[in-house]
């Protein structure tokens, strides 16, 4: 199971508000953080496959 311990590059960081940073969507369902809309702390694009501003969508 992979955590949010990675540290993000400075540019990922800026990119989510308050510096919340999931490695990847497993990191933020463990966290209870997902799913993201965008401009939530957390979100970033690479973690929204769709592009609909829904990142880490639930799993069917």
């Amino acid at each position: 199971m992979t955590t949010e311990s990675a540290q993000p590059t400075e540019e990922e960081a800026s990119e989510s508000p308050a510096g919340v940073y999931y490695e990847n969507c497993d990191a933020a369902r463990a966290a209870g953080a997902a799913p993201l809309l965008r401009g939530e702390p957390g979100y970033r694009d690479e973690l929204d496959g769709e592009g609909d501003g829904i990142a880490c969508e639930p799993v069917p």
